[in-house]
């Protein structure tokens, strides 16, 4: 699929393009393992009965997903137009969805096992803002889908269209890892155990055995599934380092492509579990923008929780970690002493730091747990102070993004190390806001500016890219990969810096 100057695919007939012609076989092979099982069971039962009738219910309901695909196929067609998407589809009641450019969140390739037998992908598109899929493309070839989404997701590239860099892996999930974290969760512990004192209880009192079987069977078929669920879903892990954020890849029966814009990551969430930490091993996690499961249509503010590194050495989580918050680890320091009266379990794991850009949290009683906040995404700083906290002259500072769950916190300081961050924090979020992702050394005029030319996030928030040449900024905008002169947005920063 060839693309013009800004990355946009070419269309075809009047502008639009349809779908695979195969997508009709696609939607019916996500069927095919329950029909499949279902004629099994069925022909199994009938046998010698000389009825066929659940096996015709069947077929019909294949057939009738067969004729459902063919119409989607028809009735459904998409175009670029300017900086928006544009989807149609339905036979009876029409749905004409326009999603911008500019406000979408991630672009995820789903590769069923029917569809990649078949060389076809599921493009899912999810807007900022929401928690559901925005746009759905079910099916495109595997190269048309794949150029699509590198066309969608060129505005959140980190450098304007034409600056290009080559992709880089960041880790990878061996399987003997992966099996063996998986072993090593509390669920597969927990689901051996049970079957194992099964087994034995089978051996000494058969009866006893029967029914504690039964009234345990949903719980461990449900242990079952989610260990079987994180095998398969979880195989072969990579996260590769693209222009346009954190690209990942995983799956075995279906193969899933996610990617994962470093701009709208709200924290970053490490985890070194009791069973992990003596191999050395931790799970990485990020919070993006979305909506919750309660709300779904995007009003309001919420997460969504990603899997970044599933499992992985401390060395790879922390290539990862410099990658995503742009700079060294701050320094961290522990509470005072006498915390340890409020905490007596987690006083040996807390820490926080923070410097210009970012702040970092540990907590943790069995588990170790680790919070990168950047101070750009901050929503709120404020001190809490509990009955017991002001017994002992102690307060938690929480730097507090957009969801309940993504937050850090400076917990049980001293009264008047708190005041002093809330201050000191307050202060550097604002910067951070104004500076918006420029590096470090820009926020402060006092600091020597050896930064390289090239193009940065715009300081006066006008546009998205500026060009910085090397001493001050200059005249030169981009926006979506068109270039502009903006003398108006200039002064606005060179201002901003002076009141800086």
């Amino acid at each position: 699929m060839s693309s013009d100057p800004l990355g946009h695919p070419a269309t075809g007939d009047g502008g639009w393009s349809r779908l695979h012609p195969l997508s009709p076989l696609a939607r019916v092979g996500r069927l095919a393992p329950a029909l499949v099982l279902g004629l099994v069971l069925s022909s199994t039962r009938q046998r010698g009965q000389g009825t066929t009738t659940e096996i015709t219910y069947l077929l019909a309901f294949g057939l009738i997903s067969a004729v459902s695909g063919v119409i989607h196929l028809m009735v459904t067609r998409w175009r670029i137009e300017g900086d928006t998407l544009r989807i149609e589809t339905g036979l009876v009641r029409k749905d004409s969805r326009r999603l911008p450019l500019t406000r979408i969140q991630a672009v995820d390739i789903f590769r069923p096992l029917a569809a990649r037998v078949l060389g076809v992908s599921e493009l899912r598109i999810r807007l900022a803002g929401s928690g559901a899929t925005d746009g759905k493309l079910a099916y495109l070839s595997e190269a048309e889908a794949i150029a699509l989404r590198g066309a969608l997701l060129s505005d959140l590239r980190e450098q304007p269209t034409g600056v290009d860099r080559p992709d880089r892996l960041m880790a990878r999930v061996t399987t003997r890892r992966l099996v063996g974290s998986v072993l090593l969760s509390w669920e597969s512990i927990l689901l051996i155990g049970t079957v194992g004192t099964l087994l034995v209880l089978d051996v000494i009192a058969p009866r006893t055995a029967t029914a504690a079987t039964g009234a345990l069977a949903l719980y461990l078929l449900s242990f079952a599934g989610a260990v079987w669920r994180r095998l398969t879903g979880q195989y072969h892990f990579e996260a590769v380092d693209a222009p346009e954020g954190i690209h990942i890849r995983r799956g075995l029966f279906q193969t899933v492509s996610e990617t994962i814009p470093v701009g709208r990551i709200q924290a970053v969430h490490q985890v070194e579990p009791l069973l992990w930490r003596p191999l050395g091993w931790c799970l990485l996690e990020v919070e993006i923008a979305g909506a919750t499961s309660r709300n779904q249509r995007g009003e309001g503010t919420g997460v969504v929780r990603k899997a970044l590194l599933p499992v992985g050495s401390r060395q790879d989580s922390w290539h990862m970690v410099v990658r995503l918050m742009g700079g060294a680890d701050p320094v961290r320091t522990p509470p005072p002493r006498r915390a340890r009266l409020k905490a007596p379990l987690s006083f040996h794991f807390l820490a926080a730091g923070h410097d210009d850009t970012h702040a970092v949290c540990h907590t943790g009683r069995l588990n170790r747990s680790t919070t990168w906040v950047p101070l750009v995404k901050t929503q709120s700083v404020r001190r809490v102070q509990g009955p017991v906290q002001r017994l002992l002259g102690l307060a938690t500072v929480h730097v507090d993004v957009a969801g309940k769950r993504a937050h850090g916190e400076f917990r049980d300081r001293t009264v008047a190390e708190a005041d002093l961050l809330v201050d000191e924090l307050t202060r550097l979020s604002r910067l951070a806001r104004i500076g918006g992702r420029l590096p470090p050394r820009l926020h402060h005029p006092e600091v020597p500016l050896d930064v390289p030319s090239g193009w940065y996030p715009d300081p006066s928030g006008r546009h998205r890219w500026r060009f910085w040449d090397g001493r001050q900024w200059t005249e030169h905008v981009g926006d979506a990969g068109t270039a502009a002169i903006d003398l108006v947005g200039l002064a606005t920063s060179i201002g901003r810096k002076k009141e800086e």
